[in-house]
């Protein structure tokens, strides 16, 4: 058995040793992965570079704004269209994909008008009434009129009006055909057919035809702008629901400070009561439903609707969520049956987290920095990949309605009419196409959204990995004190992450960058595997599959591994490498502590998390949905009640993870000064214990009861 043991020692690394000089993270330190360093500052300096690029080339209006067939934004202030929002298509039956339009390659010609047309009108018709003739006029080119009286043959064979003006509304800033249906029948402005303006009938199917595609694209932006309109309307509730969840998380918090073994207890209880009631709700909701006409639709004969209000009056939506919930709920308490010792173990580590917490209260505020750095990194790379993405010129090519040979070239509209291609093709126009270019900077384009992306993720995970060296500093400084809280330095946060962006920003940045690099590895695959979708090759499939199985289980590694390594870093000070392979051995010498305390800790704190989520979440959808009576007038009219509801959701899990990701990083930093203090120290006067009386009492004991069982299987 020694000599087994002595073998699993010499294969996973040599214990530490008794060192009569170690009083906890070492204040004599030089600077680690200075290269690495070197290379953060220089891909820093570069992502600067590519952002003043971008932001020089680059024209968010283009996304903004529909554009003109001259190229022109509609509705921009300070410009000839500012009071002309809408983008009006002469000829909407040659606008037949969605690509057409939101690529505005639609060969007809458009132009900004005030508002859409609201009836059945052709240019003929118009042409003999004045009255309407002045209505009419505002849906043709700029400066029609005000040159040479045209006959209306001349004007429609030069394209300046169009030859039909049909009911329209707008859609994301388009005009389109307004198409209704009653009884099964289509309609466009109350008719069947409409005049193409040439002397034809026409079935107005051929208008639903020409943008119906368009139309399921650009529900989407509608969806968009209702979801943005719930938020206008409810933001400050929003953030009262978040202020809630923050309030609720610092008093769970504190109170975890003083009565750590019941408030864990009580979560527990809390969590299985919130699931329960969750389960009542939905039975109740299902039973309401048993009877009412349409309830019994199923999710898939409904189909895609974008308002989701429509699933919760559907007896199989209320039945999902019970099954779920239900589910959810025997997973937690078979965990809670299964886990019941090690539970007592986590809790008595989670204690001791307390005290190191409260005597190092300032790590509590520490989340709102790293949140503050997530958003410069997270602002940077969105205006950064948004002025990119509009940095392209606007390109002009040749539109014609019959055979050319120069249809589809590019051209310039300034020197067009005096081109060849007007002689040999008296038809054609030089209008706008598309937003590209075919320099070196736009060839470019997407190896500079490439870098952005990735240096998202360095620095994302720079600004995490910061916060987790930090803490664990201040934490060690706690742990490794004889005297608590007489020994502890004067500021030991803000010594920690001095000494942490002095001496190892190499090291910070050695390990973001391999995290990085395997995250745009993941992000390429999904965007490989989007593509390969419409592939009918099974192996390419299961390729893929694999591969991005593997590089989710690297990440999950790497994430594990930095963690432990960046406390062996604020500790000794060592270089990455050597941290992250003193922090595995360690760990792999205690794998059966680890096997104890490392996911049942993960697991309470995640249940911490679930009741804060929970309640704010349930007092979230009562609120918006109008069900408490004494606020009932008060809460917001809204598209769609789910909108804040998900967001004060989201919002509320990040604010409580925020608070217990620094319990979590104290447990882990305590628990690898246990193991340490172990290798170490004997408990003997000559070499006693850093740990608590009640912390080594319970470890002690529960590894005791662990090698026990370990033997027994042996």
């Amino acid at each position: 058995m020694g000599g087994d043991r002595q073998h699993y020692y010499g294969q996973h690394g040599t214990p530490q040793k008794y060192d009569p000089t170690f009083k906890g993270p070492i204040y004599n330190r030089g600077c680690t992965d200075v290269i690495c360093c070197v290379a953060l500052f220089i891909a820093i300096v570069g992502y600067v570079a590519v952002g003043i690029i971008a932001w020089t080339h680059g024209d968010p209006r283009k996304v903004i704004y529909p554009t003109d067939s001259r190229g022109q934004f509609c509705g921009q202030k300070g410009t000839p269209n500012e009071n002309k929002p809408f983008l009006f298509y002469f000829n909407i039956l040659k606008c037949a994909s969605p690509l057409v339009l939101l690529e505005f390659q639609c060969p007809t010609t458009q132009t900004c008008v005030e508002k859409c047309p609201s009836r059945y009108l052709t240019y003929l018709q118009a042409y003999t009434r004045p009255q309407d003739f002045e209505y009419y006029k505002q849906f043709c080119v700029p400066g029609f009129g005000e040159s040479k009286v045209k006959s209306p043959t001349e004007v429609l064979r030069d394209g300046d009006c169009p030859s039909v003006l049909t009911p329209s509304k707008p859609l994301a800033r388009r005009c389109l055909p307004a198409i209704e249906t009653h009884k099964g029948v289509i309609t466009v402005g109350n008719e069947t057919t409409f005049d193409d303006g040439r002397g034809q009938k026409r079935n107005v199917s051929e208008l639903v035809e020409g943008a119906k595609k368009a139309n399921v694209v650009l529900e989407a932006r509608q969806l968009a702008m209702r979801v943005f309109e719930d938020y206008t309307v409810s933001w400050y509730w929003i953030l009262i629901g978040l202020v809630i969840a923050m309030a609720l998380s610092l008093i769970f918090i504190v109170l975890l400070r003083f009565l750590a073994g019941i408030m864990i207890w009580i979560m527990i209880v809390m969590v299985i009561l919130v699931l329960g009631y969750g389960i009542f709700h939905c039975y109740m909701e299902y039973s309401r439903l048993r009877g009412e006409a349409g309830s019994d639709v199923s999710i898939g004969d409904l189909g895609f609707q974008t308002d989701f209000r429509v699933y919760l009056h559907l007896r199989q939506t209320w039945l999902a969520f019970m099954i779920i919930l239900c589910v959810l709920e025997l997973i937690i308490i078979l965990l809670l049956i299964f886990l019941r010792k090690r539970i007592l173990i986590a809790i008595a580590l989670i204690k001791e987290a307390s005290r190191a917490v409260g005597y190092v209260m300032t790590s509590l505020l520490y989340p709102l920095f790293t949140f503050f750095l997530l958003c410069l990194c997270i602002a940077y790379w969105a205006s950064t990949a948004v002025f990119l993405s509009t940095s392209n010129e606007a390109i002009y090519k040749v539109f014609n309605d019959t055979a050319c040979v120069a249809a589809g070239q590019t051209c310039n509209p300034e020197t067009f009419p005096t081109s060849n291609v007007t002689r040999l093709c008296p038809d054609a126009r030089c209008q706008f196409a598309f937003y590209g270019g075919e320099t070196g900077y736009h060839r470019a384009l997407l190896g500079l959204q490439i870098y952005n992306v990735f240096m998202f993720f360095w620095l994302a995970n720079f600004a995490l990995a910061l916060g987790q060296v930090t803490l664990a500093g201040a934490f060690a400084s706690y742990y490794w004190a004889i005297k608590k809280p007489d020994d502890l330095p004067a500021f030991p946060l803000f010594s920690s992450f001095g000494r942490a962006l002095r001496y190892h920003t190499g090291s910070l940045a050695f390990g973001s960058l391999l995290l990085a690099i395997v995250q745009v590895i993941r992000v390429i695959l999904e965007y490989l595997d989007q593509r390969l979708k419409a592939a009918e090759n099974r192996f390419a499939k299961f390729l893929m599959t694999c591969l991005k199985c593997c590089f989710w289980c690297l990440e999950k590694f790497l994430k594990f591994l930095n963690r432990n390594a960046y406390i062996m870093i604020a500790i000794y000070g060592t270089n990455f490498c050597t941290s992250a392979k003193n922090a595995f051995f360690l760990l792999m010498r205690n794998i059966v502590r680890v096997a104890v305390l490392d996911k049942v800790t993960d697991f309470l704190f995640l249940l911490g998390k679930l009741l804060v989520v929970g309640s704010v979440g349930i007092l979230a959808f009562f609120f918006f949905t109008h069900r408490i009576k004494i606020v009932e007038d008060t809460a917001p009219s809204l598209n769609y009640y789910w909108v804040p509801i998900l967001t004060v959701i989201i919002g509320s899990y990040l604010i409580a993870h925020g608070f217990f990701s620094v319990y979590g990083m104290c447990v882990d930093t305590l628990f690898l000064c246990f193991c340490e203090d172990l290798e170490r120290n004997d408990g003997s006067p000559e070499r006693p214990y850093f740990m608590s009386p009640e912390l080594r009492d319970i470890l002690l004991k529960g590894n005791a009861e662990a090698g026990k069982s370990e033997a027994q299987e042996e």
